[in-house]
């Protein structure tokens, strides 16, 4: 398998994850409070990385503070932000509003990826992207131009704006990780960091605003994007941009709305239309289109 088709799976898998951390995301709306969820998160995923990674970390301590500054800034973009700011944008937001925003993610990465690293991008990646686009927009607004007029937005969608700026510079910022720093020291790095950021304002939610109730579903809910949603997906996610690049790899962050519809059936109950399914075939049309470039 060439680097090539192992990056693609591996950012594929990254993003079916995510589209399970959805479906299940609307299962728990109301029940864990948004830093409690992001804290309890990235503590799981810190618990299950360190019998592999800590040694490793300890004996790369110097190459750490080194590069200290770095790992605070992936960190705090990456991890402390980027999905708070998620559970906060769901809270006053509908998941149509947040699918129609996630489309920005993978443009907010291609456009710094031009500015930054001066990658081209080339006419047929622009026609490919304009039907990927136009796929989505089919996805959410079920094939009629006139659902699109009638969404309303409210402060949770400027968040969830923020937060898909976010993620693509972390994104950016991962392509720029100094070659010393070996994958398990880096992730690990970055999730405690992150989450020593979280903490005064999970012990501020703790008090003040509302606690985590610890019953079996929140075990659950945490325990999946502790360990798959966090941990395993940003190891997918890190080592495809390593191996394809950040603008193949970010194009098919496109196909979440395709697994959450996919995943939604099946779990959920939930009906797949027509329209869902000529917009999967035009999402998909599209980034193979990309991805010949």
């Amino acid at each position: 398998m060439n680097n090539q088709t192992k990056g693609a799976l591996f950012a594929l898998l990254a993003t079916l994850l995510w589209s399970v951390n959805m479906v299940i995301a609307s299962g728990i709306k109301g029940h864990i409070p948004p830093v409690g969820l992001a804290f309890c998160r990235w503590t799981i995923a810190c618990i299950v990385l360190a019998p592999f990674a800590i040694k490793n970390s300890i004996e790369n301590w110097r190459i750490i503070k080194k590069n200290i500054r770095y790992l605070m800034l992936t960190a705090l973009l990456g991890v402390t932000i980027f999905n708070t700011l998620i559970y906060f944008a769901g809270k006053t937001t509908s998941a149509v509003n947040l699918s129609l925003i996630a489309i920005s993610i993978p443009l907010f990465i291609v456009v710094l990826s031009r500015i930054i690293f001066k990658e081209k991008v080339s006419n047929i990646k622009i026609v490919g992207i304009a039907i990927i686009i136009t796929g989505v927009f089919v996805l959410i607004t079920k094939g009629s131009l006139q659902a699109l007029f009638h969404i309303n937005f409210t402060i949770g969608d400027l968040l969830m704006l923020v937060a898909c700026f976010f993620f693509a510079y972390y994104t950016i910022l991962v392509r720029q990780k100094p070659n010393e720093l070996n994958p398990k020291v880096f992730l690990f790095s970055i999730f405690v960091i992150g989450t020593i950021f979280l903490f005064p304002f999970y012990i501020w939610e703790h008090l003040f605003y509302k606690k985590v109730i610890f019953d079996a579903k929140t075990v659950l809910t945490t325990s999946y994007v502790g360990i798959f949603a966090s941990l395993v997906s940003y190891y997918l996610w890190n080592e495809a941009i390593r191996l394809i690049g950040t603008s193949k790899t970010a194009l098919i962050y496109y196909l979440i709305p395709v697994f959450s519809g996919i995943l939604a059936y099946f779990f959920l109950g939930q009906a797949i239309v027509i329209t869902q399914i000529i917009s999967m075939g035009i999402i998909i049309t599209g980034l193979l289109i990309t991805n010949r470039t």
